[in-house]
């Protein structure tokens, strides 16, 4: 099943000014979301599950990627892309 991963153009844009294997790094990410959905990066450096439909990975030592979906959907929606000091966890 494939999923629709939404990315907002601000993240977009603030990613656009990260490091470039923290971009490349985000792109593989968002092929695992949309073929394999939100568990997909379970195999991904500390992958974790923020609530009951919110996920994150680290997609290096200094940013993570954060991710809701809601079941029974096949839209994923990636809130938050950055510094992991700065990263809505909660």
């Amino acid at each position: 099943m494939a999923y629709k991963v939404i990315v907002a153009r601000k993240i977009l844009r603030n990613l656009s000014k990260m490091p470039e294997i923290v971009q490349k790094r985000f792109d593989l990410l968002y092929e695992i979301l949309t073929h394999e959905g939100q568990t997909g990066a379970n195999q991904w450096h500390n992958y974790g599950k923020l609530g009951e439909n919110k996920y994150h990975c680290h997609l290096n030592y200094s940013y993570v990627a954060c991710w809701r979906h809601e079941k029974k959907t096949i839209i994923i929606e990636v809130y938050y892309v950055g510094s992991r000091e700065d990263a809505p966890y909660a």
